[in-house]
């Protein structure tokens, strides 16, 4: 009965320009996690910086693709989401695709006497510009067009094609950097966002809802991100989140360090990060419809509690004397996804009923504040760490492991602090 309820939910709540905006989002994350799980090593292995240098040019580009989205859920709700589609994959694809010509022997003329580092961090900004309208132009799209009864499942849809673009994006990033070389991923993301802008162009529709609201003045877009920002009590919130996401970022930037010094070079790193994403697309659904009577705050807890558990496990088998290998991380990494998609439609809802009229694609902007935060430090703080207590001359990456756990266990505790002080406020 439960099934069929969802099949006519599916059929009947959700407008055309939900499935296009969700189906460009697939491709627009099968691009940027391609790219996302070889990022560090492309830049340590193939164009030889440091892990410091590393972690800091991985924590300019996802943080600012995760920070500017702030502005550009403004700009979206001012310009209308197929404008903020069409400048993002338009800018997408060029920024890939340089990112890609400073490894490619073809284009090294362009790079020669150079500061690579300058040159790389510029063409990242670029990159990360287009893709922070990306976001909330999808998250506000979901909002407007579906129904209060299907809100719910629209979000966890949303998050189920997220993670699908996620777990190929890898897949075909192993097959390109194994079959021709880990310079050319970021080829393949270019064409992916090419590809999405001719989509934009062609098939994507303004939803009814968004062409009937009235459009504020750029004075009022900026009002409105004021009026956002001197919500201390919402802000917090944000912030303990950022927590959160640094625990999960790391296994992007410290766990390929891992396998490349520990297990192997040649390893598929790209297809071992995909495996929370491949959880998330069996389990979504099923946990979405399991959940959906849990309070939020109790569900966000979960998704905590998890994260910080999942590199427990890595520290305690480490110290136990137990090999952490690829069965270990991926155990680790499913863990955490576990947690991780109990919490999230519920937090994307959570933002859209807050929203106000007209302000469904700001608020959703603000959602990822906590990933830009958690980017632009946890670049830096895992490549810190790992090169103080992880590189195989030094030989504590059970270190590594504890201190990432214990931001995990400290954004727990200060979550559930913020929860008991809401229930008491209300």
């Amino acid at each position: 009965m439960e099934k069929a309820s969802t099949i006519a939910q599916i059929k009947s709540g959700f407008q055309t320009s939900f499935w296009v905006a969700n189906g460009m989002e697939l491709f627009e994350r099968l691009a940027y996690y391609g790219q996302a799980t070889i990022l560090s090593v492309f830049l340590r292995d193939h164009l030889k910086f440091s892990e410091v240098e590393a972690g800091q040019l991985s924590s300019i580009f996802g943080g600012l693709i995760y920070f500017l989205p702030i502005f550009a859920g403004a700009l979206a709700d001012k310009f209308g989401f197929k404008k903020a589609f069409s400048f993002a994959f338009f800018v997408l694809a060029i920024g890939y695709f340089l990112i890609g010509s400073t490894g490619i022997q073809a284009f090294a003329g362009w790079y020669s006497d150079t500061n690579l580092f300058v040159i790389l961090s510029i063409i990242l900004i670029f990159t990360a510009i287009g893709g922070s309208f990306i976001k909330p132009s999808v998250l506000g799209t979901v909002a407007l067009t579906t129904t209060s009864e299907t809100k719910s499942l629209g979000y966890a849809i949303y998050y189920w094609l997220v993670n699908m673009g996620a777990a190929i994006g890898p897949f075909l990033a192993y097959l390109v950097r194994d079959s021709i070389g880990i310079e050319f991923v970021y080829l393949v993301s270019a064409t992916s966002c090419a590809l999405m802008f001719l989509v934009t162009i062609s098939f994507f529709k303004e939803p009814q809802a968004k062409l009937e609201e009235k459009r504020d003045s750029l004075m009022q877009v900026i009002k409105n991100l004021w009026t956002v920002v001197k919500n201390i009590k919402f802000i917090i919130f944000l912030l303990i989140f950022a927590l959160y996401w640094i625990v999960f970022w790391e296994f992007f930037i410290v766990i390929p360090f891992y396998i490349s010094d520990y297990i192997s070079p040649e390893a598929p790193i790209e297809l071992i990060l995909s495996v929370g994403a491949w959880t998330i697309i069996l389990l979504q659904i099923p946990i979405n419809r399991l959940t959906k009577n849990i309070p939020t705050p109790i569900a966000i807890m979960i998704g905590f509690i998890f994260a910080a558990l999942s590199w427990f496990l890595l520290y305690f088998a480490h110290i136990s004397g137990v090999t952490v290998g690829l069965g270990l991380i991926i155990a680790t990494i499913f863990i955490f996804s576990v947690g991780e998609q109990t919490q999230a439609p519920r937090f994307y809802e959570y933002l859209a009923d807050l929203a106000p009229k007209g302000q469904a694609a700001l608020f959703q902007g603000f959602a990822f504040l906590p990933i830009a935060i958690a980017w632009t430090l946890g670049g830096t703080f895992g490549g810190w760490i790992y090169q103080n207590y992880g590189r195989r001359e030094i030989g504590k990456p059970e270190m590594v492991f504890l201190i990432i756990g214990l931001v995990g266990v400290a954004a727990a505790i200060m979550m559930a602090v913020y929860n008991a002080y809401m229930k008491k406020s209300k």
